[in-house]
């Protein structure tokens, strides 16, 4: 990696990164937003609801599958060239999204615009890495990462506000809208930087080999798997409390999302200064407990509202640290890939727990989704601790997952 971004000065790098988490907020907004809209979409296509469906499981597989191979291949580029590619792909497959009147058109365009997203956040991160230096670089990452959160509080009820009032392709045109802009800004604002050029392709693609690399993306797995089994039944979860209002539920979501949050944000700052494995653990053990706590006092709204709190807060306290943790054995030349990877198994982890979820609530109801959820963020900080410590005693164990500044180019 080239010179870090301390040479611009402490305000240029801040106001960078926040024009990166404007984009992964248009992003996240863009995810969400769709949810919302599928019964509207449905009537206008006139498809089914599964086949409605289809366009959010598209686009999050379009996200997932592509997002390690895109980085890879753009691997050479300027950062700039990149992030304004992936924006402005957005920016076009929700333009195609609002304008067609074909099923299969639309769902071309989803795919499309998965592709950008994929494109955009993993270089953003690595980009917003590069910019704030490895003191702050935690920072740096909480704040790409917090768009995505901001776009679950703010994004996705202002879209389907749109939606509502003006039809579901205003919605859509609002994100193009919006993420135009982004690509504009960043290509004015953001200087041509280039990271690792010299790299070969092999040297690039070493991550996907490489175990300290795929023990964080395990942990991320189970971490993920864990948090999303509540996150995603939170109406099946909760029922006892909610008594099927639908305020009550989105009261939940708000609450949780702005938690989620102040927790990202905060991790971020912990992480520059203990160290973003140690936050890691405490999160990871802090969403198992919130977890175990939810279990018999789900029945009660005023306490549940109290616990989604301290769950959104420890939930997102890990993806920023996660992203901090793999950058640092990331070869030359292979940031973007390393932190496409770490995203893309988020993604992985939220998909697998619809499927463990669903089928726990078949076999046994929805009071077991707590405890397995629990355990599956207890293992993550199991083996983030187990697996951390038998590479300190291998030699192995790299600066920034300490927390002291790295000596060497990563």
């Amino acid at each position: 990696m080239t010179e870090t971004g301390k040479t611009s000065g402490e305000f240029p790098w801040r106001a960078r990164t926040a024009v990166l988490t404007l984009g992964t907020f248009v992003v996240g907004t863009d995810g969400f937003i769709i949810v919302g809209l599928l019964p509207k979409i449905q009537q206008t296509l006139h498809v089914s609801t599964a086949a409605a469906g289809q366009l959010v499981s598209v686009f999050a597989f379009s996200y997932a599958l592509l997002g390690p191979i895109l980085a890879t291949l753009t691997g050479l580029w300027p950062r700039r060239r990149v992030l304004v590619t992936g924006v402005a792909l957005l920016a076009v497959g929700n333009a195609v999204t609002a304008s067609a009147h074909v099923y299969g058109l639309v769902l071309a365009s989803r795919v499309l615009a998965g592709c950008g997203a994929a494109l955009f956040v993993a270089s953003a991160v690595a980009t917003a890495a590069h910019l704030a230096g490895d003191q702050q670089r935690g920072r740096a990452i909480s704040m790409v990462t917090a768009g995505a959160t901001l776009s679950l509080v703010l994004g996705a009820p202002l879209g389907t506000l749109i939606g509502g009032a003006w039809g579901w392709q205003k919605a859509i045109w609002f994100v193009a809208v919006v993420a135009a802009v982004v690509a504009i800004v960043l290509t004015v604002l953001l200087p041509p930087i280039k990271l690792d050029q010299k790299a070969t392709l092999r040297q690039r693609i070493t991550p996907l080999t490489d175990w300290r690399v795929l023990r964080i993306l395990i942990v991320t797995l189970l971490a993920f798997i864990g948090i999303f089994l509540p996150f995603t039944y939170m109406s099946a979860v909760f029922a006892p409390a909610l008594h099927g209002h639908e305020s009550g539920l989105a009261l939940l979501l708000l609450v949780f999302g702005i938690a989620a949050t102040a927790g990202n944000l905060t991790a971020g700052s912990l992480a520059d200064r203990y160290g973003p494995r140690r936050v890691v653990i405490g999160a990871t053990l802090g969403v198992a407990a919130v977890f175990l706590i939810m279990l018999p006092i789900r029945d009660v709204f005023v306490l549940v509202v109290i616990a989604e709190a301290l769950s959104g807060v420890v939930s997102y306290s890990v993806i920023g640290p996660q992203q901090h943790r793999i950058i640092a054995y990331a070869p030359p030349g292979g940031t973007s890939l390393v932190t496409s990877l770490n995203t893309s198994t988020g993604y992985l982890g939220q998909f697998l727990s619809s499927v463990i979820g669903a089928g726990l609530l078949t076999a046994t109801g929805s009071a077991v989704l707590l405890p397995v959820a629990a355990g599956f963020a207890a293992l993550a900080a199991l083996l983030t601790w187990w697996l951390s410590r038998a590479g300190r005693e291998g030699g192995e164990q790299a600066a920034g997952e300490t927390g002291m500044v790295a000596t060497t180019a990563k």
